[in-house]
């Protein structure tokens, strides 16, 4: 009903004249990682990591944001992080077409960190799909309603799978995410405290390539956020759960998901939690102004009795200087497809008695 009735509401007066404005980064990273003994002899490795160009444009009340990334070929290459063509009915009523992030727990990060935290590697953090969505922000309220068609689609063929170079994670392999449903809801309140609970919700089917039947995924999050002075406080807890209609041969226990050029598998229902703490403390260091010290914590609580849960824990800092921002992590994972391990399972079935693995890891970017 929103989705329809916002139309009718008096837009914004509209500029005139176009405006373009272009901007973007290039990064840089060093990373030394426990399980790999012969990096360590290396003293670990320093090399590329990517270049983005952002757009941002408006005319006549229509605006477009879009952002495309180039990772090196081992990590996906090219690929659209997001792109969306967006109105202003008012100065609170917005209206997004196109790839838009998803609106599910917090965001626009639910981590401090150059890694994330443990929900982006399911799909749950920073995730952007094709689809349409309306913004409602107030002064204590705030929501999101939205429909996504599907995620990114790069090959639109009949029965083909989704392309694995994708900046965040989908399901993958013989199933497609179609018709999802989100809905998310903020109360903001505090006076010395400022703070921000809310509740997420999502529900869409799942198209399996093989039997040509739709089953279903959903979701439900209820999230906190608490910033008092240069403190800011971050807490998640998330439920999911994936249906699929899989042919007689595939187990429906896992469920492939898949960006950066690669899939793995998941676990098909979880729970997730999370918590992080972060603070800033401005410097005067030369052209370093500022350092945001923080501890980003995961946990990933599967539902197969048999499966191995998984675990996430970066603690960093954030240096400021100028138009350079640099991130130095140590992150330590357990049962972690992206932190030691096996990469192909870790997050469904995992490793009884795993060893946790670590990386350092620092990331130099200049942003204009």
């Amino acid at each position: 009903m929103v989705l329809c009735t916002c139309f009718f509401v008096p837009p914004l007066q509209a500029q005139e004249s176009p405006e373009v404005d272009i901007g973007g980064a290039l990064r840089f990273n060093y990373n030394l990682s426990s399980w790999k003994p012969e990096q360590k002899t290396r003293g670990g490795d320093f090399g590329y990591d990517l270049f983005r160009i952002n757009a941002n444009a408006a005319y006549k009340g229509i605006y477009l944001n879009a952002e495309y990334r180039w990772y090196s070929d081992g990590f996906g290459g090219g690929m659209l992080k997001q792109g969306w063509f967006g109105y202003h009915f008012s100065k609170n009523k917005e209206l997004q077409v196109g790839l838009t992030q998803v609106p599910f727990g917090i965001q626009q990060y639910n981590s401090n960190n150059w890694f994330f935290n443990l929900t982006y590697y399911v799909g749950l953090e920073d995730d952007h799909d094709m689809g349409i969505k309306y913004i409602y922000t107030g002064e204590k309220t705030e929501y999101q309603l939205a429909f996504f068609k599907n995620a990114e689609e790069l090959r639109f063929g009949n029965d083909s799978e989704i392309s694995h170079s994708r900046y965040s994670y989908d399901v993958a392999g013989r199933n497609k995410e179609i018709n999802q449903f989100n809905g998310k809801f903020i109360y903001k309140f505090g006076g010395n405290v400022l703070q921000r609970i809310g509740f997420s919700a999502q529900y869409g089917s799942l198209y399996n390539l093989d039997t040509e039947e739709s089953g279903n995924h959903y979701g439900l999050a209820l999230h906190y956020e608490a910033s008092y002075k240069d403190w800011n406080l971050k807490a998640e807890a998330m439920n999911i759960a994936h249906n699929p209609e899989n042919a007689a041969s595939t187990p429906d226990d896992t469920i492939l998901m898949a960006a950066y050029g690669a899939a793995y598998e998941v676990a098909a229902d979880f729970n997730i939690y999370t918590l992080t703490l972060s603070r800033n403390v401005p410097v005067n260091w030369g052209p370093v102004s500022a350092l945001q010290f923080y501890n980003d914590f995961g946990y990933m609580q599967k539902q197969e009795d048999d499966f191995e849960d998984s675990y996430m824990n970066v603690t960093g800092v954030l240096l400021t200087a100028g138009n350079i921002y640099t991130y130095i992590d140590y992150a330590a994972g357990y049962n972690h497809s992206w932190l030691g391990g096996n990469y192909i399972d870790d997050f469904s079935r995992g490793t009884p008695n795993a060893n946790w693995e670590a990386r350092f890891n620092i990331n130099i970017g200049y942003y204009f």
